[in-house]
């Protein structure tokens, strides 16, 4: 659409129902949260940018602001949007919240071609969840959801028709579009984004966070060493072998899981397994260690980690195992459920060289991934 753009930030509301700091305020990353609509503003191909903040609130910010304008807004969403466009000399406009920090400039793009002198143009998406309404009894009705949308920002005018909407009816609307609507103007839709969801709840706020700060990876090693001798079963990754020699320990001695169980724990931060399942505690006398690797899984969940990946390396000389590989890969993998795969699992000779060579123990060695788990997923887990 041919003319100039201006873009309004919509910064002026007080953010109760999240509590403390505005939410438009509050750092999110490297900026507040109102910038991350300051940067997608010069993005664009915009003439003027317009930042509206609640009254006497100027005195806050900081930094560069000679390429925006500042404007107080009002006791009202209608009001601010107003004071704003009034501040603003371009023929189209877009009025964006300033607390959805993550709309793209795709989206402004296309909504930018969409809208005409008799059309608005808005991002909208279909609701998924069920719907119901609250009678005024208190009781219940199912609402059909197919001909329902929800509308994000920013919602995209022309300037000065939609002032004069609003200037004869700036009482009640949620938003632009339905004072638009309701002065008998049309509305072309372009489909949203779920990422550009507004910030409102702490809830919210934590995903935003979460969105900002990307993966948090952790390394985890993991090693152990047990002696063969004879009279003690096999056990490996949970499967037991056929062997004249299997493992001594105080408990099965199952060398695999012990060094994913180590691996696992310094990831997550946690003391080792010798200092969580003791041998001096005879209740870990011939314990399994593939229900102690469970536990540990679950305390590392606990802590807000979970394993992403586990590449195990078993040195042993004998007996001969590498054919039952899958076997103790499957088992071990069960751990995390059915149809999850992390464990990648290598058999390696010890060639004859030093105590594995020589048949005298097996060495184990873990490396473990672990990604910190987002708050929304953890609360989730914890239920």
């Amino acid at each position: 659409m041919s003319g100039s753009w201006g873009f309004l930030i919509m910064a002026a509301g007080k953010g109760t129902r999240l509590g403390g700091t505005p939410k438009q305020f509050r750092s999110l990353g490297h900026k507040k949260v109102w910038e991350w609509s300051l940067d997608l503003a010069r993005s664009l191909t915009i003439d003027q940018i317009v930042l509206v903040l609640p009254e006497d609130s100027e005195d806050i910010l900081t930094g560069d602001n000679s390429d925006f304008f500042i404007t107080s807004g009002g006791s009202t969403r209608a009001l601010s949007v107003i004071k704003g466009l009034e501040a603003c000399s371009s023929d189209w406009v877009l009025i964006h919240d300033g607390a959805r920090p993550f709309a793209s400039s795709d989206l402004c793009r296309s909504l930018m071609d969409s809208v005409s002198t008799d059309e608005g143009a808005i991002p909208v998406l279909p609701i998924d969840d069920a719907v119901k309404k609250i009678n005024s009894d208190g009781s219940l009705d199912a609402v059909n959801r197919d001909s329902l949308l929800a509308t994000q920002t920013p919602q995209v005018f022309h300037r000065l028709s939609l002032l004069n909407i609003l200037k004869q009816n700036a009482d009640g609307f949620r938003d632009e579009a339905e004072a638009w609507l309701e002065s008998g103007g049309n509305i072309v839709t372009v489909p949203g984004e779920k990422s550009n969801f507004k910030i409102t709840t702490e809830e919210d706020w934590n995903i935003a966070q979460d969105i900002v700060s990307g993966p948090d990876l952790r390394i985890g090693l993991g090693f152990d060493v047990h002696p063969l001798v004879p009279g003690r079963p096999l056990i490996l990754g949970g499967i037991e072998f056929d062997s004249p020699l299997g493992l001594a320990g105080h408990s099965d001695a199952d060398l695999i899981c012990h060094s994913i169980a180590d691996g696992i724990l310094g990831a997550a931060g946690l003391p080792d397994i010798g200092l969580l399942f003791p041998a001096s505690d005879d209740s870990y006398k011939n314990a399994d260690s593939y229900a102690l690797l469970l536990k540990v899984i679950a305390m590392a969940l606990d802590k807000g980690w979970d394993v992403q990946w586990v590449d195990v390396v078993l040195n042993a000389q004998l007996p001969r195992i590498g054919n039952r590989v899958q076997e103790i890969k499957d088992k071990l993998n069960e751990a995390w459920g059915k149809n999850v795969y992390k464990i990648n699992l290598k058999i390696k000779s010890g060639e004859g060289v030093g105590a594995v060579g020589e048949g005298l123990c097996m060495t184990c060695h873990a490396s473990v991934t672990a990604k910190k788990i987002s708050r929304l997923r953890y609360r989730r887990n914890r239920l």
